[in-house]
């Protein structure tokens, strides 16, 4: 195959996600949570969890119908890919479970209330944290849907943990010359944790090729955890709330100074109860290819969870592995190009084209070849089936748990594999 060459040069990681209003002031850093989250319905977060033996993935309904496989064509796909299993709360996985929802994607709210008891966590992505004068603000409280999360608190257990994207480069904040963060005005929706994506905006300004800012950075997730872990559930004292940190897989096999390492992973473990770990987006319109391939997924948590000094191997039950549930149409002559795609754009590319759909074993992925209405070729990848049900089985092999990019792109079936 022609492109084979490319696939596995480039690992370059693409953030796609829009983000998002709360002001927020330099004083106490324990009061930002409280603040923030005013009165928490929050339910057993236990991410150190002595695994039981799961269910056979293969009972599911996709594997009964047999319909995951590599021989896989577009009629099949077309024609099975909105039927379900009537039971939509068994879980074939007993690892934990995430799933982000975007406001750009109506369709991951109706998929969160359908199949609430396939999650274990819910990540609306609402939240920019901005900077503003010598405080914070935190923009996006417009997206918050009061009435959604409602409805999942009556059909399901699912912890609510909103996506707060830092935005902008804050350095009195990471440098300590506040006494912390205080958030007025916050949000009163009972959320059971945070996400914080900060890690990629920090390489981008620099911040962690500073030893200095670099350890004040890490210091400062340190003293968010341990905030948050401060402070009790409404529902039950007993429980704490919840701090799951965004990480970005290494570049390389050789780390670099911005990249999030075993080091980081181990200092890090006692105040962040799980790192949702971006293993996709490998290649891009510049280098085409496979969108998550199994052997860089295997190789970035060997790396990350490698032993550190006398440490033992990383705390596996801490990560959510990352699987994408989106594509990428490539434009391969006539200039590069091309990008995401989510399910709906997939079927309707299948309808148009009707291609002939290629299992590639190197990168364990479905693909297609199509040319357009100016006789220009593109190779789409999309997730099979087949391929998140290998990801599924790599994060269980490891003990990891999953994140999913994000639910509303993805096809009806795919919740079948989870």
């Amino acid at each position: 195959m022609e492109i084979t060459s490319v696939w596995f040069t480039t690992k370059g990681i693409t953030d796609s996600k829009a983000k998002l209003v709360l002001h927020i002031n330099y004083t106490n850093l324990c009061t930002i949570i409280f603040f923030f989250i005013v009165s928490p319905a929050i339910s057993v977060l236990v991410y150190r969890i002595k695994y039981a033996p799961t269910t056979n993935p293969t009972d599911s309904y996709v594997f009964q119908r047999g319909l995951v496989k590599a021989n896989v064509d577009f009629q099949e796909i077309l024609a099975e890919n909105s039927k379900v299993s009537e039971n939509t709360s068994h879980r074939h996985y007993n690892y934990p479970v995430l799933a982000y929802i975007t406001p750009w994607n109506s369709k991951g709210y109706e998929i969160a209330k359908r199949f609430n008891s396939k999650f274990t966590h819910l990540s609306p992505v609402w939240y920019d944290l901005k900077s503003q004068g010598t405080g914070l603000i935190l923009e996006g409280n417009n997206n918050a849907d009061v009435g959604w999360i409602s409805e999942l608190r009556r059909s399901g257990d699912a912890w609510v943990y909103p996506e707060l994207f830092w935005k902008h480069f804050l350095q009195n904040c990471l440098r300590g010359r506040s006494k912390g963060i205080k958030l007025l005005n916050l949000l009163d929706m009972g959320y059971d944790g945070i996400v914080l994506e900060a890690w990629s905006r920090w390489a981008a300004y620099g911040i962690l090729h500073d030893p200095e800012m670099r350890n004040s950075a890490l210091q400062f997730i340190k003293q968010l955890g341990h905030a948050l872990h401060s402070l009790s559930s409404a529902r039950n004292d007993e429980q704490q709330l919840q701090l799951v940190f965004v990480i970005g897989p290494p570049h390389s096999d050789k780390l670099q100074k911005h990249d999030f390492g075993p080091e980081d992973l181990q200092s890090l473990s006692n105040a962040v109860d799980g790192f949702s770990l971006m293993t996709y987006d490998f290649s891009s319109p510049q280098n085409p290819g496979p969108n998550a391939p199994l052997k860089w997924i295997h190789s970035t948590l060997r790396l990350i969870l490698r032993p550190t000094g006398n440490s033992a191997q990383g705390p596996a039950h801490k990560i959510f592995l990352g699987i994408n549930f989106y594509g990428n149409d490539f434009v391969l002559a006539g200039g590069l190009g091309g990008g995401a795609i989510t399910g709906r754009d997939y079927l309707s590319l299948l309808e148009k084209h009707r291609p002939l759909l290629q299992w590639e074993k190197n990168s364990g992925e479905h693909l297609f070849f199509y040319s357009n209405d100016d006789n220009i070729k593109h190779a789409v990848f999309y997730p099979s089936l087949l391929s998140i049900s290998m990801q599924l089985e790599e994060a269980r092999s490891w003990g990891c748990g999953i994140s999913i990019w994000e639910i509303g792109q993805g096809l009806d079936y795919f919740f079948d594999l989870l």
